[in-house]
């Protein structure tokens, strides 16, 4: 509900009479002052238009409207209570919108499974205490941005450079930097959030991830995170340490999840749901000569997770020449039969094997051998199940918060 209410203030009414036989003259000055209050449903809008530079909150009685490309610079923090709704302004190009955190910056978004925090596009209609939208489908993409966190944890980057500027930001803003030398770097606490309809484009194949971690460290916390129709993946590391659990990408148009410049973390527990044209995987290694100052396991790991994969994937897994990436208890579903049949489900499997893959389950349409499917090498780790018959992979109570859960997305894929 829009009200605009308009304030008449009279300010000053002066009367001069001059009394002669001929004509009174009356003067009448009158100022109006107006105000324009837009209230909704639950709360009142407001709009964010500059950088955040001292600690705020955002409460939930209000929706939020970024109104460009926000930062939060380092030395503030940004708290969003649970059951807050975010929204983007419309924008493309260096007007792209998204919530930045900087390096040195501080996000507290501790959203819960009852008030889950939604960022989303100012198209969306959903009003405080909503969670499904009233108006877009699940697959609309590229009306805003994203949320791009940075840190000093270390990343390998090419040329050996300490530092560099993340992807979908315009290398002219000094709060696109990442990377540094403190693997525990905290970036704050990020928890129950669902991120929708975002991925801008800000340049020929530079778009905004749902969600970019560059450079991200171990005293981090992110747990819980939903990535609805994102244009471009759903979750993106750039080197860093953070680990991620309780993560489900739905519909994204390029890669659901991807890893580069040796990320040295786990995602645990997480489900992807239809890739839009993209991978379920992509999983890059080292871009500088070394790795990330040894730190960790030496590689990244994806464990206990399930892919549903649908007719429009690419690859379930692609891997490249220096990947160092394990994925452990995988359980593949919804191949599509000539996707399967046509033998490219995995790109380059092992890559250098410096991680250890294992405990593989799928369930195959008919008349497809596995070997097909998924090569001899990934094949081999692999075990051919029933649909209902899993052992690998995250219950689906556990996303019963997200927006996939409660519209009923993730029934009959294999959860």
């Amino acid at each position: 509900m829009k009200q605009l209410i308009i304030i008449f203030a009279l300010s000053s009414l002066l009367f001069f009479f001059a009394c002669d036989d001929d004509a009174d003259t009356i003067t009448v000055t009158e100022t109006i002052t107006e105000i324009d209050t837009v209230i909704v449903t639950e709360g009142i809008e407001v709009t964010i238009s500059s950088n955040i530079t001292t600690d705020v909150t955002w409460s939930s009685d209000s929706i939020y409207i970024l109104a460009g490309r926000i930062a939060v610079i380092s030395g503030a923090t940004l708290t969003i209570e649970p059951g807050t709704i975010v929204k983007g302004e419309y924008g493309a190009g260096a007007n792209a919108t998204a919530l930045l955190i900087a390096r040195g910056g501080t996000l507290n978004a501790q959203g819960t499974a009852s008030a889950p925090i939604i960022f989303t596009s100012v198209v969306d209609e959903v009003q405080p205490g909503g969670n499904v939208s009233p108006n877009l489908e699940p697959d609309v993409s590229g009306f805003w941005g994203g949320i791009i966190i940075l840190g000093n944890a270390p990343s390998s980057l090419g040329d050996d450079a300490a530092e560099t500027n993340i992807e979908g930001i315009p290398t002219t803003d000094i709060n696109g930097l990442y990377g540094g030398t403190d693997a525990s770097d905290n970036s704050g606490t990020i928890s129950y959030i669902s991120i929708r309809h975002g991925g801008a484009n800000i340049g020929e194949g530079n778009e905004i991830n749902g969600l970019t971690l560059g450079g991200v460290g171990t005293g981090t916390t992110i747990e819980g995170v939903e990535v609805v129709a994102n244009q471009d993946d759903g979750i993106e590391w750039f080197g860093g340490t953070v680990s991620v659990s309780k993560a489900l990408i739905w519909n994204a148009g390029d890669d659901s999840m991807d890893t580069d410049q040796d990320w040295q973390g786990t995602c645990t527990d997480y489900v992807i749901v239809t890739p839009q044209g993209g991978s379920a995987f992509e999983l890059d290694g080292p871009e500088g000569t070394a790795k990330v100052n040894d730190v960790g396991s030496g590689y990244h790991t994806f464990a206990n997770g399930v892919v549903y994969a649908g007719a429009d994937i690419d690859h379930v897994v692609d891997w490249d020449a220096s990947t160092n990436a394990a994925l452990v208890g995988l359980y593949i579903y919804g191949l599509d039969s000539e996707v399967a049949a046509a033998g490219n489900s995995i790109e380059s499997f092992g890559g250098d094997a410096s991680g250890t893959s294992s405990a593989w389950e799928i369930t195959l349409p008919s008349g497809v051998d596995i070997t097909t499917v998924l090569g001899a090498s990934a094949a081999a780790i692999t075990t051919e199940v029933a649909a209902g018959s899993r052992t690998q992979g995250p219950a689906a109570s556990m996303f019963d918060w997200t927006w996939a859960g409660k519209s009923g997305a993730l029934t009959g894929i294999g959860l």
